[in-house]
């Protein structure tokens, strides 16, 4: 594993010089990247930690639908996004005075003077990358406290400081590189711990067996139900976990969970992969590379918190621990040398989203607000220095968020993803594809989608029943009802604006 990290922080050593030549490199890479490592790192820095502890943790910890319902979702959003989004985005921002960033796509895609939505789209990144950088660190934390014995909050704000040391020197090309190494690595170890999983419970049809016993644990519309007490599973005189009955999961819930899918559309770490691809053209290749990846990781990493039940029924007892169940049979299950390695998978997750996280809120600061609005002369070396500062700043906030090792990173995911899904998702998909949107609409449509998210998971979700449903949904369906509306509201858009908008469909790049 040190040997790992040692590798990743050479990595950015290596890309220092390309990086510093100017900021088109540091922020995009210049748009050098292959298909190969577009896809991989869009992917890899898109699933981060999560993929591999939480996605596990909920299927330990609820059974099948829970985890299922969320990888198809995400699976078929990962799919639509590389099919009508990629291409398009690609053209459009290279069109749009060559954006770099999303705040500024969308902000010379409006042609505006006084920047509003470049400010408000680079403050809503600022907020939502600092959470997600957070959830990073726990993962980082929990991995090494798990797997050492060592305090939570020390490994913590050490695996934090290798990602800033890496992110800090090398930028958006140092990324890619490690993201695409960093995708290899989570597939390997995904599909070796739960093939090993597997053997080890005694084959597929005894973990059948074993989960079918479980009240609503194998039903894809039913949900498990542990019996707790103090926030603790109990057991039975015997050792085993309590259950109790089923829990219904119904449509609503369904279609609740499946809105993870919709996220993608507004994902800056993704959108930034299919602006920095070298052609247009390899796209298609690159989309054929995400979604295997995609949904063979997605359905390994469910597979294995189902597994791990069957394995280690009453080693992890409360939600927040049963996120460490990937650790708990990678080192359970293989040679130490071997575990070590698929450890790495874990900081391969982690270290592939934190790095992105954190510069692209640098580059929001850096390139969109002081150059933006605040400093339009500023030359390159000062726009570096900074986002390195802002890349500093978000880092420290992220590590004050990490600091309780009971948060739940499959929450604290799940909320920054709906932020980015809402805010973003639905402006970018109107802004290139409704060429009737306008400034206005684009600003009401990021607003109310953003705030939201806010709203509806603070104090519109605890009135429980059909506002229990998870936040992305209705702020997304807001945020688009806020366009369409207020665009029509609204004067239509200059002749330039509608003219660039029909260019960019065919223009080729």
């Amino acid at each position: 594993m040190c040997v790992y990290l040692a590798v990743v922080v050479a990595i950015g050593l290596y890309y220092m010089r390309r990086a510093n030549e100017s900021s088109d490199n540091y922020f995009i890479g210049g748009r050098k990247l292959g298909p190969w490592i577009a896809a991989m790192s869009a992917e890899a820095s898109d699933m981060s930690g999560w993929l591999l502890m939480g996605l596990p943790g909920v299927a330990y910890w609820f059974g099948l639908s829970n985890a299922i319902w969320t990888a198809i979702g995400l699976a078929a959003g990962t799919y639509i996004n590389w099919l009508f989004v990629a291409k398009r985005l690609r053209r459009y921002s290279t069109l749009a005075g060559n954006a770099i960033t999303i705040p500024e796509f969308l902000s010379n895609r409006y042609k505006e003077n006084k920047k509003i939505i470049l400010t408000i789209a680079s403050l809503f990144i600022l907020v939502f990358f600092a959470v997600y950088a957070g959830s990073c660190f726990v993962t980082f934390g929990k991995l090494f406290s798990t797997l050492f014995g060592m305090q939570y909050q020390i490994v913590m704000i050490i695996g934090a400081i290798i990602v800033i040391l890496y992110t800090f020197l090398g930028g958006f090309l140092a990324e890619s590189a490690t993201d695409f190494l960093q995708g290899i690595v989570m597939i390997i170890a995904l599909c070796s711990v739960l093939t090993v999983g597997v053997v080890a419970a005694g084959g597929i049809p005894a973990i059948l067996d074993n989960i079918k016993s479980i009240p609503g644990f194998f039903e894809f519309f039913g949900i498990a139900q542990p019996q707790m007490a103090d926030g603790v599973q109990q057991l039975d005189p015997a050792g085993n976990p309590l259950f109790g009955p089923a829990g219904e999961y119904g449509l609503l819930t369904i279609i609740s969970i499946m809105s993870w899918g919709l996220g993608y559309f507004g994902m800056p770490q993704v959108l930034l992969r299919f602006m920095a691809i070298s052609k247009s053209s390899e796209l298609k290749k690159s989309r054929r590379i995400a979604i295997v990846w995609c949904v063979i990781s997605l359905f390994a990493a469910v597979a294995i918190g189902l597994t791990g039940r069957t394995l280690y029924p009453a080693a992890l007892l409360t939600r927040s621990s049963s996120e460490n169940i990937f650790i708990v049979m990678s080192t359970g299950l293989l040679p130490a040398f071997l575990a070590g390695i698929v450890m790495s998978g874990i900081l391969a997750a982690t270290m592939s989203s934190s790095d992105s996280y954190l510069l692209i809120a640098s580059s929001a600061v850096a390139r969109d607000i002081y150059k933006g609005i605040f400093r339009k002369d500023a030359t390159d070396k000062q726009i570096m220095l900074v986002s390195r500062i802002t890349l500093l700043l978000v880092s420290l906030f992220g590590i004050v968020v990490a600091l309780n090792e009971d948060s739940v990173i499959f929450k604290v995911v799940s909320f920054a993803w709906a932020g980015f899904g809402a805010t973003f998702g639905p402006i970018i998909l109107f802004s290139l594809f409704w060429k009737r949107t306008t400034r206005a609409g684009a600003i009401a449509g990021m607003v109310t989608g953003g705030s939201m998210v806010f709203i509806w998971n603070k104090l519109i979700s605890k009135l429980g029943g059909v506002f229990a449903i998870y936040e992305l949904f209705p702020a997304f369906v807001l945020s688009c009802i806020a366009i369409v509306v207020v665009s029509l509201l609204t004067k239509k858009p200059d002749q330039a604006i509608l003219d660039e908008f029909e260019a960019a469909k065919t223009y080729e790049c």
